[in-house]
């Protein structure tokens, strides 16, 4: 089965920057990736590259800011009151998932002065030039559930969705 809007592929990924360091793999959390092609789950710009592909494939793709992250957008950078932050301890590095305009955001402590932070609510991997290497493991079709949740669902969740649907 080619990969197509409405189809669930699961795939591994390494995903590396521009200088070859590993980022992220799959492999390394024994879980591999899980998506609902068409919906929205990954980059379009890896979705793009995948459309077409079967079971088995593999492939490396890179992807340019602009079709990853984005660019890095140096307004994102800003100084906050440390009221902002309901915790004792701040540490430069230390990251925060927030609700944003556009959806949940990640908010990186640059630095603390007394009263005031320093914050970058660029994505971390805003700006940079990233390389993955895929494998496709499978793809089938999506359920009914998954359609209209807009993701696959597990095999147990997905199970109880049919079973709430029937008739008594």
């Amino acid at each position: 089965m080619t990969i197509a809007p409405q189809r669930v592929v699961t795939l591994h990924y390494v995903l590396n920057d521009e200088q070859g360091a590993v980022l992220d793999d799959s492999r390394a959390r024994s879980a591999p990736l899980e998506y609902l092609h068409g919906h929205d789950n990954i980059m379009a710009g890896l979705e793009r590259a995948l459309e077409g592909r079967q079971e088995g494939a593999e492939l490396t793709v890179t992807l340019a800011p602009g079709d990853a992250y984005g660019l890095r957008n140096e307004a994102l950078v800003q100084e906050v009151s440390r009221a902002a932050f309901p915790m004792a301890d701040l540490t430069p590095g230390m990251r925060f998932q927030t609700p944003g305009d556009d959806g949940p955001q990640i908010v990186t402590i640059l630095d603390v002065h007394g009263e005031t932070v320093r914050i970058d609510t660029n994505h971390p991997l805003a700006g940079r030039t990233l390389h993955y290497r895929l494998e496709v493991l499978s793809v089938r079709e999506a359920n009914r559930a998954e359609l209209v949740k807009g993701h696959p669902l597990s095999a147990d969740v997905a199970a109880s969705q049919v079973e709430d649907r029937k008739v008594p």
